[in-house]
Order: C-alpha cells, then structure tokens, then sequence
C-alpha cells in the first residue's frame, strides 16, 4: 500500500468513526466554543471596558464547560458507534495499521499533536481564567447582586477594598479553594431558590483564622504606639454646633517602657484569651478565661453564667479570641445615621452653615422607606423642600449647597441601608469601642469576676486618656499643632 491510499484510508476512517450525530455535535461545540473564547479573550486584552460580572459567568465558566463537553462527546460517540455496530451484528470498522516511517502519516499525526496541544492549551487556559474570574472582587461582590450588595457597597468604601476577597475567605491551596467552591454551590442553589437568609447572618462562623489573614499585614507584637483619635461631632441645633473630643487610645502591644496596650493585652505573642458565647452574634459574653503575664489562667465569670442550664452551657460557644472579635466588621462595617452625617460634615462633604441640617439629616435617614430607590428619589427631594419652605433666602441663595447635601445624605442611606435585604441601622453590631455597640463592654463591664475577687476593668483609662471632652476649642490641638 502506497502512502496515498494509507493516508486515504486513515481519512476515510476516521470520516467513518465520526459520522454519528454525538461526535459531529461534540466537534461542532468544541470548535464553536474554542473560537468565541479565543475571541474574547483579544477583547479582554485589547479592550479597557471591564466584562460585565454576568458575561464573566459565560465566557469564564459556561464556555469552557461547554468546550470540555464537546471535547468528551468526541470519543464518546465514536466508542458508541462502535458498541452499535457490534450489537447489530455488523462488522467493526478496520483499524489502519500505522507505519511511523511513511511521511504522510508523519504529517498526520503533527497535526494532530496540534491540534491535541491547542485543545490543551484552550482548556488551561480557560481553566485558569475561570478560576481567577470566580475570585475576583466583581464576582464575589456583583454576580449574586441583591445578596451581596449591602457587602460589597461596604467593601468598596473601606481600607480593604484593594485586597481579594478571596484572600480573607478561600485561603491558599488546592483545598481551600474546592471547599469555598462547594460552599458556593450550596450558595448558589440559595439564591436561585430565594432561600438565603436575610440580612446575610454575622459573624462569618468558617471564617479563616485571623493569624491565616489578618495578622499576614498587621502584627500585633508590633503595634507599639498610642493613636490620637480627633472626633467632632455636631448638635442638632439650628448652627449645627460642633464639638470636639480628643482621646489617646493605647492600641500598643509591649511598649519599651514596660507597658502593655490594647493589642499586647489580648493578642499577644501567647495565646492569652478565650471566651464562652451565649449566642450566634456573639455579643453575649458570660465567661473569659485570662492567662496572666505569669502564665497562670484566671477564669472570669458573671452571675448569669452560674445560673445556666447543662442543655444551655452545651448550646454555647467557645472560642479562642483574635481579631475580629472587636473587630468584627474591619471590612464590611455599617455606619449610624449620627456619626455618618457627622463624618460627611467634618470632612467638608456639605456645609454647616446650612441651618439645622444635622437634625434634618439625621430625621430623612431615620424614615422607613421600602427599598432604595425610593429613598434616593426622596431624600434630596424632601431636604430641598424643608429648605425651600423653612428657609427661603438660604435656599435662594445656597442653592448649590443644598443640592449637594442632598446628594450626600442620599448616598449615606444608600450605602448603610438595603431595606430588600432587611440590613437596617444598627442590624449588624460594631464592637470596636462602646459607643456604636455594646463593643467592649461585653466583657468590661465590671461584672466579670474571678474566684479570688478580681474582676475585669471597667475603667476608661484602661483603654484610652481622654483629652479633650466635647469641647468647642480643645486647648490640646493647638498645643499639638494641630489647630
């Protein structure tokens, strides 16, 4: 046999295997799929627009499952044919001897090895995109857009925002990441059913451990300084007077001097804290067991944990404490109306010289609105109103400030309140201090004690020197330079 008829015959066989309807589709889904992907992939390199996060989901993940079917109906419907043939009693189609010597099979199976080595390369590469596509930020946070929009809003506002979400939530290795995905399949199911809790459920219980995540840029041993906090806050009279409050916050771990701060005091190099929780929010404190400089650990407990139930004791949570358990929301924190319309008239996001709008700020933000839309519709509507009607000359002539102030405390509402996940003012609680929450007094409250009649500090100067104290002028800013 000449190496025309052999290179005609592997043809003609191979014509033969494929002429079923499985393999011609899996050929056909292959090759259209590989074409789009190829396609936009150059559109993806070439073009600056972002893919839309419900595109990403097509051609990251849909596509490349499409091509790996294709891929797999191939040989399925050439093994099917076969099993066919046999069963009907036909003969089993010939399989060619191939003579590696003959040029023309030479060529053949180059382009096969091809043809093999872009299919490899197509699915890799898909395979890789798709992985890095369902770890992006615009995946997690707009992909499932009314559940995780109140997270993602907060995220995107906060000194997070440039890190991963993935690097917080899935961790490194193989592992992790097929644990979250088979999370996020039963997430999936959730959101297309309707059946995920609303507002998401705080704190995240799987969390991965803060010395895995946090403590990879923030070293607590490390933090040795005090903080000055500067805090300025408005009355809701027509002047919007200020007031100032000034606090040195001993945030420090072991300082040189011998003294131990906030950090030094509960996160320390030695594992010093952990605690009993009564409830899922973990806000309910009952028992902290305390190991001390010399080692020694000292159990602290209220009268109500005497008096709980073995079925009520069984029921609660230990847990070894770290970061987010004071800092509970560090990325996906929510604002009260008081201290956000504070923060946007310190930082010079609208005017205090428009007369009362502290108060009627704080008034437009407090109404219950059905959703958000009709709150951003009603919001910049209603303060121009009361300022149209209240004060006439101040809207004739700051006209421009009101607008913008609508504008302001419109998107503080949008971006504290989704009233269709049911994240109201105040639904997830802050335990950074005691002013937002019950914070830190979950377990400084005084009534933590000890079996030889020590008690957890409750004073103020344990964590902070106040300063200044709501006052107008603080005397300290100018001593600091600051004034």
């Amino acid at each position: 046999m000449n190496l025309g008829e052999r290179v005609r015959d592997l043809t003609r066989l191979a014509f033969q295997l494929g002429n079923n309807w499985m393999t011609l589709a899996g050929a056909a889904l292959t090759t259209s799929s590989a074409f789009v992907l190829i396609w936009f992939w150059f559109m993806e390199i070439t073009s600056p627009r972002q893919i839309h996060p419900y595109a990403g989901i097509l051609l990251f993940l849909i596509l490349p499952a499409l091509f790996l079917i294709g891929l797999v109906l191939i040989p399925v419907g050439i093994l099917r044919l076969r099993r066919k043939r046999r069963l009907a009693g036909e003969p089993a189609l010939p399989l060619q001897a191939v003579d590696f010597k003959q040029p023309g099979v030479r060529r053949l199976l180059t382009v096969v090895g091809i043809l093999t080595f872009i299919n490899v390369s197509i699915m890799g590469t898909a395979g890789m995109k798709g992985v890095e596509y369902m770890d992006s930020n615009r995946f997690c946070g707009l992909t499932c857009h009314t559940v995780m929009s109140p997270e993602y809003t907060a995220f995107m506002d906060s000194p997070h925002s440039r890190v991963g979400c993935a690097q917080c939530h899935i961790g490194h290795g193989a592992p992790a990441l097929v644990k979250a995905k088979i999370s996020g399949t039963r997430q999936l199911f959730a959101v297309a059913f309707g059946t995920y809790s609303r507002p998401i459920p705080s704190p995240v219980e799987h969390l991965r451990p803060a010395r895995e995540t946090c403590e990879q840029c923030h070293w607590p041993q490390k933090f040795t300084d005090d903080k000055l906090i500067v805090r300025t806050k408005y009355a809701e009279d027509e002047a919007n007077t200020p007031s100032t409050t000034v606090l040195l916050l001993k945030i420090g771990g072991h300082t040189p001097n011998g003294t131990t701060g906030i950090h030094g005091r509960h996160l320390d190099a030695m594992e010093r804290i952990s605690y009993v929780s009564t409830d899922r929010r973990r806000q309910d404190i009952p028992k902290v067991t305390y190991r001390d400089d010399q080692g020694q650990l000292v159990e602290y407990v209220t009268e109500d944990y005497k008096k709980l139930s073995k079925e009520k004791l069984a029921e609660a949570i230990t847990r070894k404490m770290d970061c987010v358990d004071c800092h509970n929301r560090p990325t996906h924190a929510f604002e009260l109306p008081d201290r956000a319309v504070d923060k946007a008239i310190s930082k010079g996001r609208m005017s205090a010289e428009l007369p009362f709008l502290k108060k009627k700020a704080v008034e437009l933000l407090k109404l219950d609105y059905p959703d958000q839309k009709t709150a951003a519709a009603k919001i910049p509507v209603d303060l121009a109103e009361y300022y149209r009607t209240a004060y006439p000359e101040i809207y004739k002539h700051k006209r421009a400030q009101v607008d913008t102030a609508g504008e302001v405390v419109k998107a503080i509402y949008l971006r504290n309140v989704f009233p269709e996940m049911k994240l109201m003012w105040g639904t997830h609680p802050n335990n950074i201090g005691h002013e937002e929450a019950v914070g830190c007094f979950r377990c400084h409250d005084g009534s933590h004690t000890a079996a030889d009649g020590r008690s957890i500090a409750s004073d103020c100067s344990t964590c902070h020197t106040i300063l200044a104290q709501d006052e107008k002028d603080p005397k300290v800013l100018k001593d600091l330079g600051m004034k």
